[in-house]
Protein backbone atom coordinates (compact mmCIF):
# COMPACT_ATOMS: atom_id res chain seq x y z
CA UNK A 1 0.00 0.00 0.00
CA UNK A 2 2.84 2.55 0.69
CA UNK A 3 4.94 1.62 -2.05
CA UNK A 4 1.70 2.59 -4.47
CA UNK A 5 0.75 5.67 -2.17
CA UNK A 6 4.51 6.84 -3.11
CA UNK A 7 3.63 6.53 -6.31
CA UNK A 8 0.71 8.69 -6.58
CA UNK A 9 2.22 10.96 -4.60
CA UNK A 10 5.22 11.15 -6.94
CA UNK A 11 2.40 11.19 -9.76
CA UNK A 12 1.42 14.67 -7.94
CA UNK A 13 4.54 15.55 -7.66
CA UNK A 14 5.29 16.22 -11.33
CA UNK A 15 2.41 18.63 -10.92
CA UNK A 16 2.76 20.67 -7.58
CA UNK A 17 6.42 20.54 -8.30
CA UNK A 18 6.43 22.16 -11.82
CA UNK A 19 4.31 24.98 -11.20
CA UNK A 20 6.31 27.45 -13.45
CA UNK A 21 6.01 24.57 -16.04
CA UNK A 22 2.41 24.73 -15.74
CA UNK A 23 2.11 27.92 -15.53
CA UNK A 24 3.38 28.43 -18.74
CA UNK A 25 1.87 25.23 -20.35
CA UNK A 26 -1.20 23.12 -19.67
CA UNK A 27 -1.27 20.03 -18.83
CA UNK A 28 -3.60 17.09 -18.79
CA UNK A 29 -3.34 13.87 -16.35
CA UNK A 30 -4.86 10.75 -18.27
CA UNK A 31 -6.02 8.57 -15.78
CA UNK A 32 -6.29 4.65 -16.18
CA UNK A 33 -9.61 3.94 -15.57
CA UNK A 34 -9.90 0.01 -17.32
CA UNK A 35 -11.08 -2.68 -15.21
CA UNK A 36 -7.71 -3.89 -13.78
CA UNK A 37 -7.88 -0.98 -11.50
CA UNK A 38 -10.33 -2.49 -9.36
CA UNK A 39 -6.95 -5.23 -8.72
CA UNK A 40 -6.09 -5.11 -5.00
CA UNK A 41 -3.04 -3.43 -3.19
CA UNK A 42 -3.04 -4.80 0.34
CA UNK A 43 -6.74 -5.16 0.48
CA UNK A 44 -7.66 -1.94 -1.02
CA UNK A 45 -8.46 -1.22 -4.48
CA UNK A 46 -5.89 0.55 -6.95
CA UNK A 47 -9.19 3.27 -7.78
CA UNK A 48 -9.84 3.69 -4.78
CA UNK A 49 -5.94 4.56 -3.48
CA UNK A 50 -6.00 7.23 -6.56
CA UNK A 51 -9.38 8.70 -5.20
CA UNK A 52 -7.75 8.89 -1.54
CA UNK A 53 -4.20 10.10 -2.50
CA UNK A 54 -4.96 12.10 -5.49
CA UNK A 55 -7.90 14.07 -3.06
CA UNK A 56 -5.66 14.62 -0.64
CA UNK A 57 -2.72 16.52 -2.60
CA UNK A 58 -4.74 18.41 -5.03
CA UNK A 59 -6.17 20.20 -2.18
CA UNK A 60 -2.53 21.85 -1.48
CA UNK A 61 -1.85 23.02 -5.11
CA UNK A 62 -2.28 26.67 -6.13
CA UNK A 63 -5.29 28.10 -7.93
CA UNK A 64 -3.68 29.42 -10.97
CA UNK A 65 -1.93 25.90 -12.19
CA UNK A 66 -3.58 25.18 -15.68
CA UNK A 67 -5.04 21.05 -15.31
CA UNK A 68 -7.25 18.95 -17.08
CA UNK A 69 -7.98 14.99 -16.56
CA UNK A 70 -8.85 13.12 -19.42
CA UNK A 71 -9.88 9.31 -18.05
CA UNK A 72 -10.43 5.58 -19.84
CA UNK A 73 -12.49 2.34 -20.27
CA UNK A 74 -14.88 3.67 -17.66
CA UNK A 75 -18.24 3.69 -18.95
CA UNK A 76 -18.29 0.59 -21.52
CA UNK A 77 -16.58 -2.43 -21.83
CA UNK A 78 -15.30 -3.69 -24.60
CA UNK A 79 -14.89 -0.31 -26.19
CA UNK A 80 -11.73 0.84 -27.47
CA UNK A 81 -13.67 4.66 -27.75
CA UNK A 82 -14.70 5.01 -24.57
CA UNK A 83 -11.86 7.86 -24.11
CA UNK A 84 -13.73 11.25 -22.07
CA UNK A 85 -12.39 14.65 -21.30
CA UNK A 86 -13.46 14.93 -18.05
CA UNK A 87 -12.46 18.29 -17.03
CA UNK A 88 -11.05 20.94 -19.47
CA UNK A 89 -7.52 22.53 -18.40
CA UNK A 90 -7.79 25.43 -16.92
CA UNK A 91 -6.93 27.19 -13.58
CA UNK A 92 -8.99 25.73 -10.45
CA UNK A 93 -9.89 22.74 -11.49
CA UNK A 94 -8.60 20.81 -8.30
CA UNK A 95 -11.95 19.86 -6.30
CA UNK A 96 -13.43 19.22 -10.21
CA UNK A 97 -11.11 16.93 -10.67
CA UNK A 98 -11.28 15.22 -7.22
CA UNK A 99 -15.18 15.08 -7.97
CA UNK A 100 -14.54 13.39 -11.22
CA UNK A 101 -12.20 10.61 -10.27
CA UNK A 102 -14.80 10.09 -7.02
CA UNK A 103 -17.14 9.12 -9.64
CA UNK A 104 -14.92 7.04 -11.73
CA UNK A 105 -16.35 3.22 -12.47
CA UNK A 106 -13.36 1.37 -13.88
CA UNK A 107 -14.43 -1.64 -16.34
CA UNK A 108 -13.41 -1.35 -19.75
CA UNK A 109 -10.34 -1.57 -22.10
CA UNK A 110 -6.92 -0.07 -22.28
CA UNK A 111 -6.69 2.29 -25.38
CA UNK A 112 -3.86 4.28 -23.95
CA UNK A 113 -2.48 5.31 -27.33
CA UNK A 114 -5.35 6.93 -28.53
CA UNK A 115 -6.27 8.50 -25.17
CA UNK A 116 -2.59 10.27 -25.46
CA UNK A 117 -3.04 11.28 -28.62
CA UNK A 118 -6.79 12.57 -27.83
CA UNK A 119 -5.05 15.17 -24.98
CA UNK A 120 -2.30 16.43 -26.88
CA UNK A 121 -4.72 17.51 -29.91
CA UNK A 122 -6.91 18.91 -26.94
CA UNK A 123 -3.37 20.91 -26.03
CA UNK A 124 -3.13 21.97 -29.30
CA UNK A 125 0.53 20.44 -29.17
CA UNK A 126 1.43 20.70 -32.87
CA UNK A 127 0.92 25.22 -31.91
CA UNK A 128 1.67 25.34 -28.41
CA UNK A 129 3.98 23.43 -25.45
CA UNK A 130 2.25 21.10 -23.83
CA UNK A 131 2.47 17.90 -21.21
CA UNK A 132 0.74 14.99 -20.91
CA UNK A 133 1.09 12.78 -18.11
CA UNK A 134 -0.30 9.49 -18.46
CA UNK A 135 -1.13 7.03 -15.55
CA UNK A 136 -1.64 3.36 -16.80
CA UNK A 137 -1.92 0.11 -14.56
CA UNK A 138 -2.00 -2.22 -18.10
CA UNK A 139 -0.85 -2.13 -21.21
CA UNK A 140 -2.49 -0.81 -25.22
CA UNK A 141 -5.62 -3.26 -25.26
CA UNK A 142 -6.68 -2.06 -28.44
CA UNK A 143 -4.46 -2.25 -31.38
CA UNK A 144 -2.32 1.01 -31.52
CA UNK A 145 1.29 1.13 -31.13
CA UNK A 146 2.57 3.47 -28.78
CA UNK A 147 5.93 3.20 -29.93
CA UNK A 148 4.92 4.58 -33.28
CA UNK A 149 2.38 7.01 -31.22
CA UNK A 150 5.17 8.85 -29.63
CA UNK A 151 7.51 9.06 -32.80
CA UNK A 152 4.52 11.04 -34.44
CA UNK A 153 3.67 13.05 -31.67
CA UNK A 154 7.59 14.23 -31.67
CA UNK A 155 7.87 14.50 -34.78
CA UNK A 156 4.91 17.04 -35.43
CA UNK A 157 4.55 18.77 -31.86
CA UNK A 158 5.93 22.33 -30.88
CA UNK A 159 7.65 20.80 -27.70
CA UNK A 160 5.23 17.92 -26.33
CA UNK A 161 6.31 15.51 -23.04
CA UNK A 162 4.06 12.70 -22.47
CA UNK A 163 5.59 11.21 -18.72
CA UNK A 164 3.71 7.70 -18.60
CA UNK A 165 3.50 6.48 -15.10
CA UNK A 166 3.75 2.89 -14.80
CA UNK A 167 2.71 1.16 -11.54
CA UNK A 168 2.00 -2.57 -11.01
CA UNK A 169 3.80 -3.19 -14.57
CA UNK A 170 6.61 -6.05 -15.03
CA UNK A 171 10.03 -4.85 -16.55
CA UNK A 172 9.46 -6.53 -20.05
CA UNK A 173 5.92 -4.38 -19.74
CA UNK A 174 7.35 -1.07 -18.75
CA UNK A 175 9.48 -1.50 -21.68
CA UNK A 176 6.37 -1.51 -24.37
CA UNK A 177 5.22 1.86 -22.97
CA UNK A 178 8.14 3.33 -22.18
CA UNK A 179 8.68 4.40 -25.76
CA UNK A 180 6.15 6.59 -26.07
CA UNK A 181 7.65 8.56 -23.29
CA UNK A 182 11.11 8.46 -24.49
CA UNK A 183 10.28 9.10 -28.04
CA UNK A 184 8.50 12.65 -26.48
CA UNK A 185 11.58 13.51 -24.21
CA UNK A 186 9.98 12.61 -21.38
CA UNK A 187 10.21 9.85 -18.71
CA UNK A 188 8.68 6.37 -17.79
CA UNK A 189 8.54 5.96 -14.05
CA UNK A 190 7.69 2.86 -12.32
CA UNK A 191 5.84 1.91 -9.07
CA UNK A 192 8.07 -1.01 -8.74
CA UNK A 193 10.35 1.27 -6.29
CA UNK A 194 8.58 4.18 -4.59
CA UNK A 195 11.55 5.83 -3.12
CA UNK A 196 13.70 5.96 -6.57
CA UNK A 197 10.05 6.89 -7.83
CA UNK A 198 9.41 9.87 -5.72
CA UNK A 199 13.36 10.79 -6.53
CA UNK A 200 13.49 10.54 -10.10
CA UNK A 201 10.20 12.75 -10.21
CA UNK A 202 11.92 15.54 -8.37
CA UNK A 203 14.71 15.56 -10.61
CA UNK A 204 12.49 15.48 -13.68
CA UNK A 205 10.39 18.85 -12.61
CA UNK A 206 13.68 20.04 -11.34
CA UNK A 207 15.26 20.20 -14.56
CA UNK A 208 12.22 21.34 -16.33
CA UNK A 209 11.79 24.04 -13.51
CA UNK A 210 14.77 25.35 -13.34
CA UNK A 211 16.15 26.14 -16.92
CA UNK A 212 19.88 25.32 -17.54
CA UNK A 213 23.19 27.48 -17.70
CA UNK A 214 23.93 28.83 -21.35
CA UNK A 215 26.42 26.60 -22.69
CA UNK A 216 29.42 28.18 -23.70
CA UNK A 217 29.63 29.39 -27.33
CA UNK A 218 31.06 26.42 -29.52
CA UNK A 219 31.85 26.36 -33.10
CA UNK A 220 29.53 25.76 -35.59
CA UNK A 221 29.30 22.34 -36.61
CA UNK A 222 29.25 21.53 -40.27
CA UNK A 223 26.02 20.80 -42.02
CA UNK A 224 24.51 17.66 -41.12
CA UNK A 225 20.98 15.66 -41.79
CA UNK A 226 18.60 15.65 -39.42
CA UNK A 227 18.06 11.88 -39.99
CA UNK A 228 20.08 9.35 -40.76
CA UNK A 229 17.04 6.61 -42.09
CA UNK A 230 15.01 7.72 -45.29
CA UNK A 231 13.52 4.34 -47.05
CA UNK A 232 12.22 4.31 -50.39
CA UNK A 233 9.86 1.05 -51.78
CA UNK A 234 8.38 0.50 -55.12
CA UNK A 235 5.60 -2.53 -56.28
CA UNK A 236 8.22 -3.42 -58.56
CA UNK A 237 11.51 -4.07 -59.60
CA UNK A 238 13.27 -0.37 -61.33
CA UNK A 239 9.09 0.37 -61.20
CA UNK A 240 8.58 4.53 -59.76
CA UNK A 241 9.03 4.41 -56.01
CA UNK A 242 5.40 5.03 -53.99
CA UNK A 243 5.09 8.67 -53.48
CA UNK A 244 1.38 9.23 -52.19
CA UNK A 245 1.43 9.96 -48.69
CA UNK A 246 -2.06 8.17 -48.11
CA UNK A 247 -0.61 5.22 -49.23
CA UNK A 248 -0.57 2.94 -46.33
CA UNK A 249 3.34 2.35 -46.27
CA UNK A 250 4.39 0.75 -42.95
CA UNK A 251 8.32 1.19 -42.02
CA UNK A 252 9.14 -1.79 -39.02
CA UNK A 253 12.42 -2.19 -37.61
CA UNK A 254 13.77 -5.55 -35.47
CA UNK A 255 17.28 -5.97 -33.95
CA UNK A 256 19.12 -8.49 -35.59
CA UNK A 257 19.02 -11.89 -33.44
CA UNK A 258 22.64 -13.89 -32.83
CA UNK A 259 21.58 -16.18 -35.54
CA UNK A 260 21.17 -13.53 -38.07
CA UNK A 261 17.35 -13.62 -38.10
CA UNK A 262 14.77 -11.40 -37.10
CA UNK A 263 14.99 -10.68 -33.52
CA UNK A 264 13.45 -8.03 -30.96
CA UNK A 265 10.62 -5.53 -32.28
CA UNK A 266 12.68 -1.93 -32.17
CA UNK A 267 9.68 0.40 -33.70
CA UNK A 268 7.66 1.45 -36.80
CA UNK A 269 6.39 4.27 -38.62
CA UNK A 270 4.31 5.25 -41.50
CA UNK A 271 3.96 6.73 -45.05
CA UNK A 272 6.15 7.37 -48.21
CA UNK A 273 7.49 10.48 -46.76
CA UNK A 274 8.90 9.07 -43.64
CA UNK A 275 12.52 9.74 -42.51
CA UNK A 276 14.07 9.34 -38.86
CA UNK A 277 16.84 8.89 -36.64
CA UNK A 278 17.94 5.44 -35.36
CA UNK A 279 20.98 4.23 -32.78
CA UNK A 280 24.11 3.20 -35.20
CA UNK A 281 24.21 -0.73 -35.75
CA UNK A 282 22.64 -3.80 -37.62
CA UNK A 283 18.43 -4.29 -38.20
CA UNK A 284 16.18 -6.03 -40.26
CA UNK A 285 13.79 -3.80 -41.61
CA UNK A 286 10.70 -3.96 -43.25
CA UNK A 287 8.01 -2.45 -45.62
CA UNK A 288 4.06 -3.33 -45.88
CA UNK A 289 2.10 -2.29 -48.41
CA UNK A 290 -1.40 -3.77 -47.82
CA UNK A 291 -0.46 -7.50 -48.34
CA UNK A 292 2.73 -7.27 -50.45
CA UNK A 293 5.54 -7.28 -47.86
CA UNK A 294 9.36 -6.85 -48.40
CA UNK A 295 12.56 -7.28 -45.50
CA UNK A 296 16.41 -6.75 -45.79
CA UNK A 297 19.05 -6.39 -43.19
CA UNK A 298 20.42 -2.31 -43.13
CA UNK A 299 23.10 -1.46 -41.14
CA UNK A 300 22.78 2.18 -39.24
CA UNK A 301 26.61 4.34 -39.85
CA UNK A 302 26.97 7.13 -37.40
CA UNK A 303 27.33 10.48 -39.14
CA UNK A 304 26.25 8.81 -42.41
CA UNK A 305 22.16 8.80 -44.20
CA UNK A 306 20.72 4.99 -44.81
CA UNK A 307 18.50 4.73 -47.86
CA UNK A 308 17.53 1.17 -48.46
CA UNK A 309 14.94 0.70 -51.65
CA UNK A 310 11.87 -1.88 -50.78
CA UNK A 311 10.76 -4.13 -53.32
CA UNK A 312 7.42 -5.04 -52.31
CA UNK A 313 6.68 -7.12 -55.65
CA UNK A 314 3.23 -5.92 -55.62
CA UNK A 315 -0.19 -5.75 -57.56
CA UNK A 316 -2.58 -2.85 -57.07
CA UNK A 317 -6.05 -5.37 -56.99
CA UNK A 318 -9.36 -3.75 -57.85
CA UNK A 319 -12.25 -5.31 -57.93
CA UNK A 320 -16.38 -4.13 -58.29
CA UNK A 321 -18.65 -7.24 -57.30
CA UNK A 322 -22.04 -6.58 -58.78
CA UNK A 323 -25.67 -8.70 -59.26
CA UNK A 324 -25.34 -8.04 -63.02
CA UNK A 325 -24.26 -6.32 -65.64
CA UNK A 326 -24.80 -2.35 -65.05
CA UNK A 327 -26.24 -2.96 -61.49
CA UNK A 328 -24.76 -1.11 -58.18
CA UNK A 329 -21.64 -2.14 -55.96
CA UNK A 330 -22.83 -4.81 -53.39
CA UNK A 331 -21.82 -3.18 -50.43
CA UNK A 332 -22.58 -7.02 -48.84
CA UNK A 333 -20.77 -8.61 -51.52
CA UNK A 334 -17.50 -11.45 -50.02
CA UNK A 335 -14.14 -11.06 -51.76
CA UNK A 336 -12.03 -13.53 -50.83
CA UNK A 337 -8.32 -13.49 -52.15
CA UNK A 338 -5.56 -15.97 -52.51
CA UNK A 339 -2.09 -16.23 -53.35
CA UNK A 340 -0.41 -19.28 -55.47
CA UNK A 341 -3.06 -21.19 -53.12
CA UNK A 342 -2.38 -19.37 -49.84
CA UNK A 343 -5.51 -17.81 -48.36
CA UNK A 344 -4.70 -13.89 -48.30
CA UNK A 345 -8.03 -12.26 -46.79
CA UNK A 346 -11.77 -12.18 -47.11
CA UNK A 347 -13.08 -8.53 -48.22
CA UNK A 348 -16.82 -6.98 -48.73
CA UNK A 349 -17.83 -5.01 -51.09
CA UNK A 350 -15.42 -2.73 -53.17
CA UNK A 351 -12.07 -4.43 -53.81
CA UNK A 352 -9.17 -1.90 -53.51
CA UNK A 353 -6.09 -3.69 -52.02
CA UNK A 354 -2.26 -4.28 -52.72
CA UNK A 355 -1.52 -8.08 -52.87
CA UNK A 356 1.44 -10.18 -53.80
CA UNK A 357 2.30 -10.41 -57.48
CA UNK A 358 1.84 -13.96 -58.88
CA UNK A 359 -0.75 -16.94 -59.09
CA UNK A 360 -4.43 -15.01 -57.60
CA UNK A 361 -7.23 -16.16 -57.40
CA UNK A 362 -10.57 -14.45 -55.67
CA UNK A 363 -13.67 -15.79 -55.37
CA UNK A 364 -16.74 -13.24 -55.21
CA UNK A 365 -19.56 -14.44 -53.56
CA UNK A 366 -23.13 -12.02 -53.53
CA UNK A 367 -25.47 -14.33 -51.65
CA UNK A 368 -25.92 -17.69 -52.85
CA UNK A 369 -24.28 -17.05 -55.98
CA UNK A 370 -19.92 -17.17 -56.89
CA UNK A 371 -18.04 -16.56 -59.62
CA UNK A 372 -13.93 -16.95 -59.43
CA UNK A 373 -11.33 -15.14 -61.13
CA UNK A 374 -7.71 -15.93 -61.81
CA UNK A 375 -5.14 -13.49 -62.50
CA UNK A 376 -1.28 -13.97 -63.77
CA UNK A 377 -0.59 -10.98 -61.43
CA UNK A 378 2.65 -8.82 -62.10
CA UNK A 379 4.44 -6.85 -60.19
CA UNK A 380 3.17 -3.14 -60.70
CA UNK A 381 0.46 -3.65 -62.38
CA UNK A 382 -3.25 -2.62 -61.83
CA UNK A 383 -5.84 -5.22 -62.42
CA UNK A 384 -9.10 -3.29 -62.49
CA UNK A 385 -12.16 -4.68 -63.46
CA UNK A 386 -16.33 -5.34 -62.97
CA UNK A 387 -17.06 -8.69 -61.77
CA UNK A 388 -20.23 -10.00 -62.49
CA UNK A 389 -21.39 -12.71 -60.35
CA UNK A 390 -24.45 -13.11 -62.08
CA UNK A 391 -27.55 -13.70 -59.86
CA UNK A 392 -30.96 -12.69 -59.03
CA UNK A 393 -33.08 -12.02 -55.97
CA UNK A 394 -36.09 -14.29 -54.77
CA UNK A 395 -38.62 -12.49 -52.23
CA UNK A 396 -40.29 -15.18 -50.31
CA UNK A 397 -43.43 -14.31 -48.54
CA UNK A 398 -45.56 -16.62 -46.95
CA UNK A 399 -49.10 -16.40 -45.47
CA UNK A 400 -51.25 -18.67 -44.10
CA UNK A 401 -54.00 -17.67 -46.48
CA UNK A 402 -53.99 -14.56 -48.72
CA UNK A 403 -53.70 -11.72 -47.24
CA UNK A 404 -52.94 -13.33 -43.75
CA UNK A 405 -49.14 -13.13 -43.51
CA UNK A 406 -47.46 -15.68 -41.29
CA UNK A 407 -45.97 -14.30 -38.34
CA UNK A 408 -44.08 -17.27 -36.19
CA UNK A 409 -40.85 -18.23 -37.74
CA UNK A 410 -41.24 -20.62 -40.50
CA UNK A 411 -38.81 -22.69 -41.91
CA UNK A 412 -37.71 -22.19 -45.52
CA UNK A 413 -35.34 -23.62 -47.96
CA UNK A 414 -34.43 -23.26 -51.13
CA UNK A 415 -33.16 -26.34 -53.02
CA UNK A 416 -32.40 -27.18 -57.30
CA UNK A 417 -34.77 -27.74 -58.88
CA UNK A 418 -33.60 -30.84 -60.68
CA UNK A 419 -32.53 -33.61 -58.56
CA UNK A 420 -29.34 -35.62 -59.07
CA UNK A 421 -29.09 -39.50 -59.37
CA UNK A 422 -30.02 -40.74 -56.40
CA UNK A 423 -33.36 -38.77 -56.31
CA UNK A 424 -31.89 -36.22 -53.79
CA UNK A 425 -32.15 -32.12 -54.74
CA UNK A 426 -28.89 -29.75 -53.51
CA UNK A 427 -29.44 -27.29 -50.67
CA UNK A 428 -28.68 -23.83 -51.57
CA UNK A 429 -30.15 -21.88 -49.13
CA UNK A 430 -32.00 -21.81 -45.91
CA UNK A 431 -33.49 -19.68 -43.05
CA UNK A 432 -36.41 -18.57 -41.10
CA UNK A 433 -39.10 -15.99 -40.95
CA UNK A 434 -42.00 -15.32 -43.05
CA UNK A 435 -40.89 -12.46 -45.11
CA UNK A 436 -37.27 -12.77 -46.52
CA UNK A 437 -35.03 -12.42 -49.98
CA UNK A 438 -32.25 -14.75 -50.77
CA UNK A 439 -29.48 -13.64 -54.19
CA UNK A 440 -29.01 -16.95 -55.92
CA UNK A 441 -27.51 -17.71 -59.54
CA UNK A 442 -29.61 -17.85 -62.33
CA UNK A 443 -31.46 -20.86 -62.41
CA UNK A 444 -34.77 -23.02 -61.58
CA UNK A 445 -35.74 -23.83 -57.61
CA UNK A 446 -37.89 -24.84 -55.35
CA UNK A 447 -38.83 -23.10 -51.84
CA UNK A 448 -40.09 -25.52 -49.25
CA UNK A 449 -41.41 -24.82 -46.14
CA UNK A 450 -42.36 -26.29 -43.31
CA UNK A 451 -43.89 -24.65 -40.17
CA UNK A 452 -45.30 -26.57 -37.48
CA UNK A 453 -46.96 -29.98 -39.06
CA UNK A 454 -47.41 -27.57 -42.61
CA UNK A 455 -45.35 -28.49 -44.94
CA UNK A 456 -44.93 -27.90 -48.58
CA UNK A 457 -43.20 -26.32 -51.47
CA UNK A 458 -43.41 -23.70 -54.40
CA UNK A 459 -41.31 -23.97 -57.33
CA UNK A 460 -39.93 -20.46 -59.17
CA UNK A 461 -37.36 -19.70 -61.05
CA UNK A 462 -34.40 -16.82 -61.28
CA UNK A 463 -32.95 -14.68 -63.96
CA UNK A 464 -29.50 -12.68 -63.55
CA UNK A 465 -30.10 -9.10 -62.27
CA UNK A 466 -34.38 -9.48 -61.73
CA UNK A 467 -36.13 -10.01 -58.45
CA UNK A 468 -38.52 -12.73 -58.43
CA UNK A 469 -41.35 -12.66 -55.88
CA UNK A 470 -42.41 -16.49 -54.47
CA UNK A 471 -45.54 -16.49 -52.65
CA UNK A 472 -46.17 -19.06 -50.29
CA UNK A 473 -49.48 -19.60 -49.56
CA UNK A 474 -49.56 -22.33 -47.19
CA UNK A 475 -53.74 -22.61 -46.73
CA UNK A 476 -53.57 -23.48 -43.20
CA UNK A 477 -54.84 -22.39 -39.91
CA UNK A 478 -53.35 -22.82 -35.96
CA UNK A 479 -54.64 -25.41 -33.46
CA UNK A 480 -54.21 -24.76 -30.22
CA UNK A 481 -54.64 -28.08 -27.89
CA UNK A 482 -55.17 -27.75 -23.85
CA UNK A 483 -54.64 -31.17 -22.05
CA UNK A 484 -55.34 -31.65 -18.46
CA UNK A 485 -51.60 -32.06 -17.48
CA UNK A 486 -48.41 -32.67 -19.48
CA UNK A 487 -49.65 -34.96 -21.93
CA UNK A 488 -48.37 -36.35 -24.81
CA UNK A 489 -49.87 -34.38 -27.81
CA UNK A 490 -49.61 -36.30 -31.27
CA UNK A 491 -51.66 -34.57 -34.43
CA UNK A 492 -52.57 -37.58 -37.08
CA UNK A 493 -53.96 -37.59 -40.69
CA UNK A 494 -57.96 -39.75 -40.65
CA UNK A 495 -57.27 -42.35 -42.84
CA UNK A 496 -54.79 -45.30 -42.55
CA UNK A 497 -52.21 -46.25 -45.11
CA UNK A 498 -52.25 -49.73 -46.58
CA UNK A 499 -49.96 -50.86 -43.17
CA UNK A 500 -52.69 -49.64 -41.21
CA UNK A 501 -51.00 -46.57 -40.23
CA UNK A 502 -51.94 -42.76 -39.89
CA UNK A 503 -49.99 -39.84 -41.22
CA UNK A 504 -47.97 -37.79 -37.93
CA UNK A 505 -48.28 -34.23 -38.49
CA UNK A 506 -46.49 -32.64 -35.40
CA UNK A 507 -46.23 -34.06 -31.40
CA UNK A 508 -45.01 -32.07 -28.17
CA UNK A 509 -46.61 -31.84 -24.79
CA UNK A 510 -49.50 -30.20 -22.60
CA UNK A 511 -51.06 -28.60 -21.02
CA UNK A 512 -50.61 -26.06 -24.22
CA UNK A 513 -49.68 -27.51 -27.17
CA UNK A 514 -49.89 -25.57 -30.74
CA UNK A 515 -48.84 -26.16 -34.34
CA UNK A 516 -49.87 -24.94 -37.73
CA UNK A 517 -51.54 -27.36 -39.56
CA UNK A 518 -52.97 -27.33 -43.32
CA UNK A 519 -56.39 -27.00 -43.65
CA UNK A 520 -58.45 -30.44 -43.32
CA UNK A 521 -59.77 -32.99 -40.81
CA UNK A 522 -57.46 -34.67 -38.12
CA UNK A 523 -57.13 -36.73 -35.15
CA UNK A 524 -55.56 -35.52 -31.86
CA UNK A 525 -54.14 -38.29 -29.96
CA UNK A 526 -53.57 -37.33 -26.70
CA UNK A 527 -52.03 -39.90 -23.60
CA UNK A 528 -52.20 -39.47 -20.25
CA UNK A 529 -49.85 -40.66 -17.38
CA UNK A 530 -50.91 -43.92 -17.16
CA UNK A 531 -50.33 -44.46 -20.84
CA UNK A 532 -54.38 -44.36 -21.66
CA UNK A 533 -54.52 -42.97 -25.60
CA UNK A 534 -57.77 -40.68 -26.12
CA UNK A 535 -58.31 -39.38 -29.62
CA UNK A 536 -60.15 -36.12 -30.69
CA UNK A 537 -61.34 -35.35 -34.20
CA UNK A 538 -60.84 -31.88 -35.69
CA UNK A 539 -61.25 -29.48 -38.37
CA UNK A 540 -58.98 -27.30 -39.26
CA UNK A 541 -59.59 -24.19 -41.52
CA UNK A 542 -57.32 -22.25 -43.15
CA UNK A 543 -56.39 -18.98 -41.82
CA UNK A 544 -58.30 -19.41 -38.19
CA UNK A 545 -57.00 -20.52 -35.47
CA UNK A 546 -59.20 -23.92 -33.58
CA UNK A 547 -58.69 -24.40 -29.91
CA UNK A 548 -59.81 -27.79 -28.62
CA UNK A 549 -59.74 -29.15 -24.86
CA UNK A 550 -58.91 -33.07 -24.84
CA UNK A 551 -60.17 -33.17 -21.33
CA UNK A 552 -63.11 -35.28 -22.19
CA UNK A 553 -61.39 -37.11 -25.42
CA UNK A 554 -63.23 -40.63 -26.57
CA UNK A 555 -60.80 -43.35 -25.46
CA UNK A 556 -59.28 -45.03 -27.94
Amino acid sequence: MRLFQKFLLGVVALVGLAMPVLAAERAIIVLDASGSMWAQIDGKARITIARETLDSVLSTLPPDIELGLMAYGHREKGNCGDIQMLVEPAAGTADAIKAAVADINPKGMTPLSDAVRLAADDLKYTEEKATVILITDGLETCHVDPCALGSDLESKGVDLTVHVLGFGLSDEEGKQVACLAENTGGRYLSAQDGASLVQALTETVAQVAEPEPAPEPKPEPAPTADYNYKPTASLSEGGPDIADDAADLRWEWYKVAADGTQGDYVGADYYSTFKGTLEPGDYIMTATLGYAVSSQPVTIEAGKVAAPHFVLNGTILKLRPLAAEGAEVDDEASTEIRHAGEYVTTTYGTVDLVVPAGALEVDVTIGSAKVTRSYDAKAGDTIDEDVIVGSGTAHIVSEYVAGTAVAADIFIEVVEAKPNLEGERKSVAYTYGGDISFDLPEGDYVATYKLGGAKGEVPFSVKTGERVEVPIIMDAGILAVTTPGDNYVEILGVTKNIEGNRTSFDYGYGPSFETTLKAGDYVILSRDAAGTDFETPVTIAAGERTEIIVENAKKK
